[in-house]
């Protein structure tokens, strides 16, 4: 999953909850005791969703349809594939209020190191609402792909993703049905208490 889909899932917790799950993958340990708690807490949560996608037989599946060779790098690929069918399955209203929320969140607080250039692009560029078109989506998983060292091994996947849209779209529809009942979490709920 990655920034759309770890927000909504994120979405029932504050303010705080909500900034962890979308700056989780620029902090690195197991020490998450410089942040705020439910800070900490929603980076344990992404890192929770981030297990349970990976391990989902779905997603196994799907890495396997991957051309040879481009295995090891098709994880990355889907995981923003995945936010663009989820971009396409939001009631529009309901996926804006949350986009809003995020991008004032991630314009508010510094974002760790890691992610400190890619932020300010991310919200300038409206990531969040283009996921729900495929060439921004196809894009986004090539600009990845332009920040690892080596080859673009990500842009050789493009034209897979392309002609195994519905089937990976069948895959995400498996993958997101497993998701959602096990990791959304309910608006209000104290993260804080059992």
């Amino acid at each position: 999953m990655n920034f759309l889909a770890h927000g909504w899932l994120a979405r029932g917790g504050s303010d705080d909850f909500l900034y962890g799950n979308l700056v989780a993958d620029g902090v690195k340990g197991g020490d998450l005791g410089g942040w705020h708690v439910a800070v900490a807490e929603g980076i344990r949560h992404h890192r929770r969703v981030d297990a349970f996608v990976d391990a989902h037989p779905a997603v196994r599946q799907a890495r396997a349809l991957a051309p040879d060779g481009r295995r090891r790098y098709a994880g990355i690929a889907l995981d923003v594939l995945w936010d663009h069918f989820l971009a396409i399955r939001l009631p529009r209203q309901e996926r804006d209020v949350l986009v809003q929320r995020c991008y004032r969140l991630l314009e508010e607080r510094p974002a760790p190191a890691r992610l400190a250039a890619m932020m300010p692009v991310l919200v300038r560029q409206d990531w969040l609402r283009g996921y729900a078109d495929f060439r921004f989506t196809c894009r986004a998983v090539e600009g990845i792909g332009r920040r690892l060292s080596g080859p673009n091994r990500l842009a050789e996947l493009l034209p897979w993703l392309e002609r195994d849209y519905d089937r990976l779209e069948a895959v995400f529809c498996r993958l997101w049905d497993d998701v959602a009942p096990a990791l959304e979490i309910p608006p209000g709920r104290d993260l804080n208490r059992p």
